[in-house]
């Protein structure tokens, strides 16, 4: 058989899994691509101590590996946005194939990787940059072909996702989070993971290759976890709902939604179940109904089983000389629609608010009647006694789907009452019927 060349850059968690998957298992990815995949060079700032490298040369410079003419695919798995930019805008240049697990770099510079890898002939794949394991990217662009794909939404962070589970118990953010950094779960700098910038890029990402749209990651609306409490966990529960830190995305005749926050979702739904570190992925096609994927969404071979698969399409084209290649977003470039990404006062949902009002009399029907004018319907109302010698009170309401912009204006003028104490907390509800 033919031998397709590659060249690793990076030996962080991703390339050393990388590394051993495919040095393990070489004669049955051989068996799969019908060509042997050698690893011809790794580059990395640091070797590892853990790695048997054998006899594949090692470089600290990364652009040995883009320079050698002997790679066929360069696999950037060093993360970040300009260095991994630069370096596969390099490798292009230089004719080679990409696979990379960025997620960042696709979801913020993908348009322009893209026309130039388009250009030069050669094919950028990203699956391991969505969902870790989960070969979501794959089953969107090729397995759902048929469908005209109308949502997609899921948990697509697994640090939030583990957060929120343990948080069920009554434990609080801030604990959580200092046992998930200890775990190796959470960054030192958590922002990433906890504020939903991490699943915004993958929510970016699936969204343009499902939808067929650019990829248009600075226009969506992203809310983190760090607001949510132990109470409002356990009193959505009261409510049937289970909280989860979702992307969800959904097309609609005027644009598309695109928002990663907090999310109630019924505790009967296949996804309200998906605890720790896992991800999930729900995808609605019109001819298949909704579909949901469901694994590992990080680790180091888990992930590495992504960036292989990725290595095995492309080396497979290598081989063979094949020119027939999947578009880079599941769809050809005269296809793609310029479609706006909504504004989230444009966004309906349904919502938990979390009131804190003084027990006067009065106050209950103030609440329903600001409500009321914004024609914001109450689906359930909890007012739970006294936490406070003051006499505050928590009132907790779920509401029927209403607008967003209807919901800002109903909490504007709601925290301006002298009855009511600090900000309404407000979680969004979906049900995904």
């Amino acid at each position: 058989m033919k031998d397709v060349n590659v060249g690793i850059c990076g030996l962080g968690t991703v390339g050393g899994g990388t590394f051993n998957v495919l040095t393990r298992n070489a004669a049955i990815i051989a068996g799969r691509a019908g060509c042997n995949i050698r690893i011809a060079r790794v580059a990395s700032r640091h070797n590892r101590d853990d790695l048997d490298l054998g006899n594949v040369p090692f470089s600290t410079d990364i652009y040995d590996v883009v320079n050698d003419p002997s790679i066929d695919i360069v696999v950037e798995l060093i993360g970040g946005y300009d260095a991994a930019k630069e370096l596969v805008l390099a490798a292009i240049a230089n004719g080679k194939h990409v696979v990379t697990a960025n997620k960042a770099l696709i979801a913020v510079h993908g348009n322009e990787i893209f026309d130039a890898a388009e250009k030069a002939g050669v094919v950028v794949a990203y699956e391991a940059g969505v969902a870790g394991g989960i070969p979501v990217i794959k089953s969107v662009r090729e397995g759902l072909a048929a469908n005209r794909i109308d949502t997609i939404a899921g948990i697509i962070n697994g640090t939030g996702n583990y957060i929120l589970t343990e948080m069920r118990a009554g434990r609080e953010f801030g604990e959580v989070l200092k046992e998930a950094q200890a775990l190796g779960y959470a960054e030192a700098d958590p922002t990433f993971d906890v504020e939903g910038i991490d699943a915004a890029h993958k929510l970016t990402i699936l969204a343009a290759s499902g939808f067929g749209v650019p990829l248009q990651f600075e226009k969506g609306f992203t809310e983190g976890i760090s607001g949510i409490t132990p109470y409002d966990i356990s009193h959505a529960e009261l409510l049937g709902y289970r909280v989860k830190h979702l992307g969800i995305a959904r097309r609609r005749e005027d644009g598309i939604e695109l928002r990663v926050h907090p999310t109630l979702v019924p505790q009967s739904h296949l996804i309200a179940q998906v605890d720790g570190v896992l991800n999930a992925v729900l995808v609605d096609g019109d001819a298949v109904g909704q579909t949901m994927y469901y694994g590992p969404g990080a680790g180091d071979e888990a992930t590495a089983s992504a960036v292989i698969a990725d290595i095995v399409d492309v080396a497979r084209a290598v081989a063979s000389n094949s020119q027939q290649r999947i578009p880079y977003l599941g769809f050809t470039r005269d296809a793609l629609e310029d479609l706006p990404v909504l504004p989230m006062e444009d966004v309906q949902s349904a919502y938990y608010l979390r009131i804190q009002a003084f027990d006067h009399p009065g106050v209950l029907a103030k609440i329903a009647a600001i409500l009321s004018e914004h024609g914001i319907n109450i689906e359930s109302i909890m007012q739970k006694e006294s936490e406070f010698k003051d006499g505050r009170i928590p009132v907790i309401i779920l509401t029927h789907t209403v607008q967003e912009r209807q919901m800002n204006l109903a909490i504007d003028e709601m925290e301006s009452l002298a009855d009511i104490d600090g900000k309404v907390v407000r979680i969004r509800a979906e049900n995904f019927n």
